[in-house]
């Protein structure tokens, strides 16, 4: 028995299969005994090695699979992605819709295209899931998980069986427990019947698996090659006649526009060597300083400003910001914003160079009532000029004329022709303060067709007149100042005489103002000289591009008209109110002022000049003023006791709104009937 059980063993050793046990029956015992043997266990562990190992196996080639499916899959919600984006490139709105229309229809046959491939794919999807991925899952999870849970079972059977056998080896001797054997025998019987049949069965899965793994292993590979092979087919079938005649033209096109834009580089590429070639003054800012070609007829701008923000009480800050103008608006666009916004209205505006925070090049713009707008700095000469310049020109409004080009240019070209200006204020003058605002009051709308309003302005003032931008008195007002013997004090008047003159006025009245200019005129009859006077003065200095301006304290007595220095207190003119004939203030822009002295020469002959001034007040203040201190005149000149004036005199101060009189004046000589002093404040200066 031992020989043939020996036999067996060796004949199974030899197979790489367990069925040997199922080919060779043998009797219950010897066949139990062979299941128990060390060797049989050893043979098992074989076939266990095995089928873990291809259970790693399977599972990282369903990874593999499933991972082609997925792509393939993918493929199919990418084509069709794909599909719908060409067809929106119809609905975005391009800024540049150079040759869309050839690019739209070729991206509709495209997109029909795509939708067929679409098809193709989703197939190949749906093949590659039932013909590869599923036989594999299903090998896994019937065949290796059957074989698992097999092994899980002749393992339970295999300890019951050694626990039985434990039990019956600790059975005793003595007769009177034979009850006891068998029902330990019984036991033990039960638990080699069910571990000889988990066995077999176990011993059974083992051997299919090794037939059923080479057929799981070559059956999803047939399903995916099929499923590609059929794939490419449908694809060949669908495409390869009528795309070969559309692939063509589509290349044919492309070719074209590479043709196109081949010759576009190159002379992009001799543009960008010509543009390199120039010198470097090109990129260097103000590098043309000295003689800037500027021109002086724009009416429009646009350019890189800084723009001068307040941050505090005293603290400012700087905002580099794209600037441009639009009609009679300045417009300003941030970095990053779609469109520009309104900065300021420069209709009736006035602008004016200013000294700010130790920078060159700025300048400022004020609205028309006065009220001071913005500041902002070029970053040249050039550029400070030529934005001075045009927001004159806009501010005149000649934009809203036919032909505004020429109307500029007729403009500067008459102004030089009638101006030439004797000083120019851009150098540097003994000036504390700088002026806050340039008015430009062109206000006049200048048509060269009107034949009337040209001959108009030529009888008021000469063509041709020089016009003086510093303070000048006319000969005999010089004289006059300069007469006489006693000594004179370069700090300005003696403290007694300006004194005594102060007391002997009845009307003392102060206002800030800046010279603009003054010029010869032929006629003092009406006020249209005056505005006449402004007009030019106004574009002399915008041509010139004369900003600055002296700043002075306009005195205002019953006597005279004073300009006074507000540091030193020196008296830089004075004028006899005797000898202003007309005073005037503009009629839109109400703190420009001006007035004409007439003046007798020694030789007979009379001098005319105008002069005007731009005030922190209403001018209209100043021409009260004035207009009182005539009328103080006027009433001293007639006899007190048949003056029919003293009434005017009181009638003027209630016209003028005076709150009362001040006191007695000790010194007046018309104390016996005028024993009251006009109050200095009856004008007060806002």
């Amino acid at each position: 028995m031992l020989f043939l059980m020996d036999f067996y063993f060796l004949l199974a050793s030899h197979c790489s299969c367990l069925w040997f046990f199922l080919i060779f029956p043998l009797r219950t015992k010897n066949c139990l005994l062979f299941f128990l043997s060390l060797k049989t266990r050893s043979l098992l562990s074989v076939f266990e090695e095995d089928a873990g190992t291809l259970t790693e196996y399977t599972n990282q080639l369903l990874q593999a699979m499933q991972r082609v499916y997925g792509a393939q899959n993918e493929m199919c919600l990418a084509t069709q992605q794909l599909s719908k984006q060409l067809l929106a490139y119809e609905k975005q709105h391009f800024a540049l819709g150079k040759g869309d229309e050839e690019v739209i229809s070729t991206l509709h046959y495209f997109s029909k295209v795509v939708d067929e491939l679409n098809i193709l794919h989703s197939e190949l999807a749906k093949q590659l899931a039932d013909t590869m991925v599923l036989p594999i899952i299903q090998f896994r999870e019937k065949d290796l998980t059957e074989v698992s849970t097999l092994k899980d079972l002749f393992g339970l059977a295999s300890n019951e069986h050694d626990v039985s056998m434990a039990k019956y080896s600790r059975l005793p001797k003595r007769k009177e427990n034979e009850k006891l054997k068998a029902e330990v025998a019984k036991e033990v019987a039960n638990a080699r019947r069910k571990q000889h049949l988990s066995s077999l069965q176990y011993y059974c899965a083992l051997n299919a698996l090794q037939y059923r793994k080479r057929v799981a292993m070559m059956e999803p590979m047939l399903g995916y090659t099929r499923g590609q092979i059929n794939f490419f087919k449908k694809g060949a079938e669908m495409f390869s006649k009528r795309m070969d005649s559309f692939l063509s033209s589509v290349s044919d096109m492309v070719q074209s526009i590479q043709g196109e834009l081949d010759a576009e580089a190159e002379k992009m590429r001799i543009s960008q060597q010509d543009l390199i070639a120039v010198h470097e003054s090109v990129y260097t800012p103000d590098s043309d300083v000295s003689s800037p070609a500027i021109n002086r007829n724009l009416i429009q701008k646009a350019g890189y400003l800084n723009l001068r923000n307040k941050t505090g009480l005293v603290t400012t800050t700087w905002e580099r910001l794209y600037f441009f103008t639009q009609g009679g608006n300045l417009m300003c666009q941030p970095r990053g914003a779609v469109a520009g916004g309104l900065i300021q209205d420069l209709d009736n505006c006035s602008v004016m160079a200013v000294d700010c925070e130790d920078r060159r090049y700025c300048f400022q713009i004020t609205t028309p009532t006065g009220k001071t707008g913005i500041t902002l700095q070029a970053e040249s000469k050039k550029e400070y000029e030529e934005w001075i310049c045009a927001i004159n020109n806009i501010s005149r409004q000649i934009y809203l004329t036919d032909n505004p080009e020429a109307a500029a240019i007729k403009l500067n070209q008459t102004a030089l022709q009638a101006v030439t200006p004797i000083t120019s204020l851009g150098k540097k003058h003994e000036v504390q303060h700088p002026s806050q605002t340039v008015k430009n009051m062109e206000n006049d709308k200048i048509i060269p067709s009107e034949s009337a309003g040209i001959q108009d302005s030529t009888q008021l003032i000469a063509p041709g007149t020089p016009i003086q931008f510093d303070i000048v008195l006319p000969a005999m007002e010089f004289l006059d100042q300069n007469r006489g013997g006693r000594r004179a004090n370069p700090f300005g008047e003696s403290e007694h005489s300006s004194k005594d003159e102060e007391e002997d006025s009845l009307l003392q009245q102060m206002f800030v103002v800046r010279f603009l200019g003054s010029m010869a005129v032929q006629s003092d009859e009406t006020c249209e000289v005056i505005y006449e006077a402004m007009r030019q003065v106004l574009a002399a200095r915008a041509i010139h591009n004369i900003f600055r301006m002296t700043e002075s304290h306009l005195m205002v007595t019953s006597k005279n008209l004073r300009l006074i220095d507000p540091q030193t207190q020196v008296t830089r003119a004075s004028f006899e109110l005797t000898t202003v004939t007309q005073f005037a203030a503009h009629q839109e822009n109400r703190r420009l002022i001006g007035f004409v002295i007439h003046l007798s020469e020694t030789l007979g002959e009379d001098s005319m000049s105008a002069y005007v001034f731009e005030s922190n007040t209403e001018g209209e203040k100043i021409c009260y003023a004035i207009s009182l201190g005539k009328e103080i005149i006027e009433a001293q000149r007639v006899s007190l006791f048949n003056s029919p004036h003293l009434y005017d005199i009181s009638h003027s101060a209630f016209w003028l709104h005076c709150p009362g009189t001040s006191g007695v004046h000790k010194k007046n000589k018309l104390l016996p009937l005028l024993r009251t002093k006009f109050c200095r404040y009856c004008l007060i200066s806002q």
